[in-house]
């Protein structure tokens, strides 16, 4: 597993401050925040907060409000049916790339990324579980080097990734979609279909709790 830092300019680590309470659930949709609001719990200067709403906005993980309140927009039902379609075209694309380009090496991540996955089910830890099942499909997606598509599905993801949290706090994490050791497996034979098919099973799981959770 990688051991390398790389320090980020302030801008930046504010931007991923923000954009990781929305992608992890701390902000839940619908729930209003005052800039300085934000800016006071991630203790950061009005400015880069700021800076980082505009890109978020641009992004479709915040929406604006009155009185200087930003929010995380609501998910509709139609909402949520072109994110499955988008995702579900781009996802299992990005994992028949990365099987093609697969190395011990990223192997060696994914394994280690997917073991937190399994702990975090294992002692109901929502807050781990969203961050690692992160990082186990973009350290994937990563390896497709196809940067075009990961950036539309990193938008996609800040779009669902609050009510994921809601469908943890509803079933709690034993539930939780993980077709990630059939992924890995698929990897390992480097059978790029079957990989992309998993991780397409990995994401109508998902995707179907939050329409249950929150359209139903």
């Amino acid at each position: 597993m990688s051991t390398k830092v790389i320090k980020l300019p302030e801008h930046q680590a504010i931007y991923h401050r923000i954009r990781n309470l929305i992608l992890f659930g701390t902000l839940v949709p619908g729930q209003a925040v005052t800039i300085q609001g934000l800016a006071d719990l991630i203790g950061a200067g009005m400015t880069p907060v700021r800076e980082a709403i505009r890109r978020l906005t641009a992004e479709g993980a915040l929406e604006a409000g009155g009185n200087r309140r930003v929010r995380v927009p609501p998910i509709t039902r139609e909402n949520l049916d072109e994110i499955s379609y988008v995702r579900l075209a781009i996802e299992p694309r990005l994992t028949e790339l990365a099987a093609r380009r697969m190395t011990d090496g990223c192997l060696s991540e994914l394994h280690a990324f997917d073991r937190e996955v399994d702990a975090a089910i294992a002692s109901g830890d929502i807050e781990r579980y969203l961050e690692f099942n992160y990082r186990f499909h973009f350290r994937l997606y990563d390896q497709a080097e196809a940067q075009i598509l990961s950036k539309i599905v990193s938008s996609l993801w800040l779009q669902v990734g609050p009510s994921l949290r809601i469908v943890c706090g509803r079933y709690g994490t034993a539930n939780l979609p993980d077709k990630h050791s059939e992924t890995l497996a698929a990897l390992h034979e480097g059978d790029a279909a079957r990989a992309a098919q998993a991780i397409a099973d990995d994401i109508r799981q998902g995707l179907g709790q939050v329409r249950l959770t929150l359209l139903d």
